[in-house]
């Protein structure tokens, strides 16, 4: 059970869990999860830590086939220029390793930015909180949850 399973069920909203066997020399993660479950690209979100401004880790969750559009989630977040993170900060501040970061039930809550292209679905799929582990839920359910602002985060 993962801080991100026991965030959706402690909220009490409606959910299911994906699991798939997961190969440790796939290097896209989100794409192996689209095949592995046989998924429409355009459910399957990733979620990025990025760093505004050299200060301020947030979260970008955004279809796993995009390119996050480090302008606009810089924009979004009130900031000038934004990076990804550092890898050891961003699991140090989200709890999770790298490939299973999940927005649900991180350690340390970060602003949290959803790709508007999400508002449209009936649901999303992101990372349960480890790798080979997804959670099915509401796109408003996900931004409830992690009180997120929605932006076009994608890179044209």
């Amino acid at each position: 059970m993962t801080p991100a399973i026991l965030a959706a069920r402690k909220a009490g909203i409606d959910h299911q869990v994906h699991a798939y066997e997961h190969d440790p020399s796939c290097a896209s993660f989100g794409l192996e999860a689209v095949e592995k479950m046989g998924v429409d690209p355009a459910r399957v979100f990733k979620t990025l830590i990025v760093a505004v401004d050299s200060k301020e880790l947030v979260v970008a969750v955004l279809p796993v086939g995009a390119h996050l559009s480090m302008k606009l989630i810089a924009k979004a977040a009130g900031g000038k220029k934004a990076a990804m993170a550092d890898k050891a900060a961003a699991q140090r501040a989200t709890g999770y390793l790298l490939g299973g970061v999940s927005p649900l039930g991180q350690k340390k809550r970060l602003r949290t930015f959803i790709d508007a292209s999400a508002e449209a679905l009936a649901s999303v799929y992101v990372s349960a909180g480890q790798r080979g582990l997804e959670i099915e839920l509401a796109p408003a359910d996900l931004q409830r949850l992690t009180s997120a602002t929605w932006a076009a985060l994608q890179q044209n």
